[in-house]
């Protein structure tokens, strides 16, 4: 779906409060819409009810500001997950992109200006299986894959607000909170069988109901499965899952190709193994470094780099302007930059397999 360029002019303070403000920190409680109705009534002036901020939600959701009501989950916790590469030949290159994209575990794959020109992600429910998949890849397409598992998450989350003029992503915020998490690449959730329902239940979203999580205790009741959960239950297990990180956040997921943010550019750089924490940790904090992580260098494949930044914004000499200014003041070595040149696949990662026992 597509947005005139002035949707925005369209919005009344409730719907920028929850466009901006409800990205994440969604009440996990019994009807959560009752409590954001309190909080935006307060914040506004505008006296509104939890019905007609259910129907706010449900009409941004209609016009394709939201993606979706629900959570953002999080694959390399609760599978085991790897960003992989490919040199793909231009005479090749879409009957190798067929290869990978039939892989179900292959949820997002782009061409990128590069001599690595194909970018894939493949999340499976084990490092045994995921290994499996690129080793299939590769002697399938007859391509060599560079792998590049997470290591460290300094700051991962594609929340920002919508609402406004910023050429990039954050431009209007000051600061971001970051911390190094080391992420292991035989991360299991070790998930209990309620919670392993419950990421299935939610995976596409919470019902767009006064009461969402009765609805999903009773959506699992009824699956079959034999675990038939009261409201508490389910909230309890919400709580747990974003308390273990396998759940990032929850709220309404913002829709960024509609709301303009359209320019993106990975960019990868040589930082000495010493500085990297350091680093990665004051680059995560800067408000316009939307993702920022460690992978391995694969010096075997001439792959020298091992930190990670992405730059979202809406006019690509913004993005461009922006990584001059953190290879200047921040970043002082070695980089190259990576813009993504077409979107080859790109779905949510899908939880069948990453609850199952690596199958």
């Amino acid at each position: 779906m597509s947005l005139d360029a002035d949707w925005r002019a369209d919005l009344d303070a409730v719907d920028a409060a929850l466009i901006d403000e409800y990205q994440s920190g969604f009440p996990v409680e019994p009807r959560p819409f009752e409590r954001v109705a309190r909080e935006i009534s307060a914040e506004t002036g505008i006296d509104v009810d939890a019905e007609t901020v259910l129907d706010r939600v449900r009409d941004l959701r209609e016009r394709g500001v939201f993606r979706r009501f629900g959570a953002v989950l999080n694959p390399p916790v609760i599978g085991s997950s790897t960003l992989a590469a490919v040199r793909a030949p231009e005479d090749r290159f879409d009957a190798v992109a067929e290869v990978i994209n039939g892989y179900r575990q292959v949820n997002h794959n782009y061409r990128r200006d590069h001599e690595w020109n194909q970018w894939f992600v493949v999340t499976a429910g084990s490092r045994e299986k995921r290994d499996e998949i690129l080793a299939e890849i590769e002697a399938r397409t007859g391509c060599e894959v560079l792998a590049l598992p997470m290591l460290t998450d300094y700051y991962i989350d594609l929340e920002f607000p919508v609402v406004n003029a910023d050429r990039f992503a954050r431009e209007s915020l000051d600061e971001t909170a970051v911390s190094a998490t080391r992420i292991s690449e035989n991360a299991r959730g070790d998930l209990s069988p309620l919670e392993a329902d419950l990421l299935l239940a939610i995976q596409d979203g919470f019902p767009l109901s006064s009461t969402p999580y009765a609805d999903v205790a009773d959506e699992i009741g009824a699956s079959g499965s034999g675990v038939d959960p009261t409201v508490d239950d389910v909230l309890e297990a919400v709580e747990r899952l974003l308390a273990d990180g396998c759940i990032k956040r929850i709220g309404c997921i913002v829709n960024h190709v509609v709301t303009g943010f359209t320019n993106n550019c990975m960019v990868v750089w040589d930082v000495p193994d010493d500085e990297l924490d350091a680093r990665g940790e004051a680059v995560g904090s800067l408000p316009y470094v939307t993702l920022c992580y460690h992978r391995p260098r694969r010096p075997d494949l001439d792959w020298e780099y091992n930190l990670f930044t992405m730059i979202h914004g809406r006019e690509a000499e913004a993005v461009d302007a922006k990584i001059d200014e953190l290879a200047a003041d921040h970043l002082p070595f070695a980089h190259e930059r990576l813009y993504s040149t077409e979107t080859l696949k790109q779905t949510g990662a899908r939880y069948e397999d990453l609850v199952a026992d690596g199958q």
